[in-house]
């Protein structure tokens, strides 16, 4: 029956009558002819793309390489820039072709909406280094030290990413110069749809246009077009060229989703999910055989065994390096704060941390002596929803305090809490006790491990975002936690924080 579909869909002659609109390609039909493909624009922009990323991606992999030769050889004092450049194009090939390979495995060349970012990029470069280790092993190469896989890992994931970047910036301002935007159609009920919409039209390097909602409940105020029912999204699609169809509603009737995305496959319309709490939950869950009928176990999602080992032993190098590298700064900012005002240069902030145990979080004091005291004065002038405390212009903010609060510098203390095992690099952020008295049970569930300097909190919007949405991030880093993860959140710690998104 699809494929009868599809083919009655299809025109069957080149002849069309005049003044009748051409339906939309169904996505499950067969493609078009390889020649008639070829000629498309869509074809030749996916070809332009797929160029500049292999372009960018070779120059990333052969600086990383000669870099990372670079620095040996001068550390060594026998720097000689033509052996450099001639030993980074002997390596660049083997690694370029098995890292382009993994990479256009891992969808890197896809189209931008669905391009995933540096988690995927560090994590293929990982894999790229072993392939290439195992490789020198196997045919007996010889190297005084492994330095050359590492730092080059290192330098190319630096310079991929940092090129991947450029790029994806500035295609978006060309993008948007052009007007080119993802029109999108939204579906759910009426609290879900405005979340979902407002969060779209936001932010994110994609450009999305709402064109507006169908509520499955009475429409709500949200600021969004109505479109009308859900019965009408089949002359909706057609009316508004729309690119996709995103559900925003985690209680979404299931026979009706199978409705929803056979009309939109037949259109050529994309259905995207925004995903719920619970899903995300599901991609841990672990199958129970022996039942009559299928059960899943959604086990807690702390680190242990093995996995604690990896995730400590990360902390304590990057943490010590930080502190050696940073330490100029660190004797800086304490003689700017000590100048300046009155009172200790670290604040002791108690904290409850893992298991809802207290410590002593360490920060940079940003604030006038009395501060604690002044902040139940100000709970009307809050502007954070759910159980934080923030304001833009807080008036017990000394002067250095606020440069600090918007680099984040007053966290560098944090590292030394690292070392001693009350906090981790990335995780959590530890609440003070008078937000943590405030949280509902279900978000007591991210003190179930150690709390960090840096999360996903501050790379996704910072101050930004509705709590809950903050909650949620943390659930969905306990569930899909990595050291590729937690290099990929640092990673993406520093643009966030001199793009100063959200700090304050």
């Amino acid at each position: 029956m699809r494929q009868g579909t599809a083919q009655l869909e299809a025109p069957s002659t080149p002849l069309e009558q005049p003044g009748i609109a051409m339906p939309a390609r169904d996505v499950r039909a067969k493609r078009p002819p390889a020649l008639g493909f070829l000629l498309r624009f869509e074809t030749l922009r996916r070809a332009g793309r797929v160029a500049i990323l292999l372009f960018l991606d070779f120059w990333g992999i052969y600086l990383g390489l000669f870099t990372a030769l670079a620095l040996k050889a001068a550390a060594r004092d026998a720097f000689v820039l033509r052996v450099a450049v001639e030993q980074a194009q002997d390596y660049v090939p083997f690694a370029f072709l098995v890292a382009s390979l993994l990479f256009a495995r891992s969808g890197l060349y896809g189209a931008r909406a669905e391009r995933p970012g540096l988690v995927k990029i560090v994590a293929c470069l990982f894999q790229t280094m072993v392939v290439a280790a195992l490789y020198a092993i196997v045919n007996g190469i010889d190297f005084q030290s492994y330095y050359l896989f590492y730092g080059s890992l290192f330098f190319g994931v630096a310079y991929v990413s940092t090129f991947r970047y450029a790029y994806e910036q500035g295609s978006g301002i060309l993008l948007r110069a052009a007007g080119y935007r993802r029109r999108a159609v939204l579906v759910g009920r009426g609290e879900q749809i405005d979340a979902v919409g407002h969060a779209l039209m936001d932010g994110g390097h994609t450009p999305v246009n709402v064109v507006g909602f169908i509520s499955i409940t009475p429409r709500p105020d949200n600021g969004l077009r109505s479109l009308g029912q859900l019965q009408d999204l089949g002359a909706v699609l057609d009316q508004h060229r729309v690119d996709e169809v995103i559900i925003a509603d985690p209680d979404f009737p299931q026979d009706q989703a199978v409705e929803l995305v056979e009309q939109a496959h037949r259109r050529g319309v994309r259905v995207r999910i925004a995903p719920s709490t619970m899903e995300i939950l599901v991609h841990r869950a672990e199958f129970v055989p022996g039942h009559s009928v299928p059960l899943f176990e959604l086990r807690p999602p702390v680190f242990d065994g093995f996995d604690f080992a990896v995730k400590r032993t990360f902390d304590i190098v990057v943490s010590s390096l930080l502190l050696l590298v940073l330490s100029p700064l660190l004797l800086v900012t304490a003689a700017a704060i000590r100048l300046t005002s009155r009172g200790p240069i670290v604040y002791r902030s108690i904290r409850p941390g893992i298991g809802g145990v207290p410590f002593a979080c360490f920060k940079f004091r940003t604030m006038y002596r009395d501060a604690d005291q002044r902040q139940a004065d100000l709970e009307s002038l809050n502007e954070a929803s759910g159980a934080l405390f923030k304001i833009k212009d807080d008036p017990r903010m000394t002067p250095v305090g606020k440069v600090l609060r918007k680099f984040s510098l007053d966290e560098l203390p944090q590292l030394v809490n690292v070392l001693q095992g009350r906090m981790s690099l990335v995780g959590p952020r530890p609440l003070p006790q008078r937000d943590f008295d405030m949280l509902d049970d279900w978000h007591k569930k991210r003190y179930l491990v150690l709390p960090g300097i840096t999360g996903l909190w501050q790379v996704s919007g910072r101050s930004e975002l509705d709590f809950d949405d903050l909650v949620r991030l943390d659930f969905l880093y306990l569930e899909r936690w990595s050291v590729f993860l937690d290099l990929t959140i640092l990673l993406k710690t520093i643009p966030a924080v001199f793009a100063r998104r959200g700090a304050y």
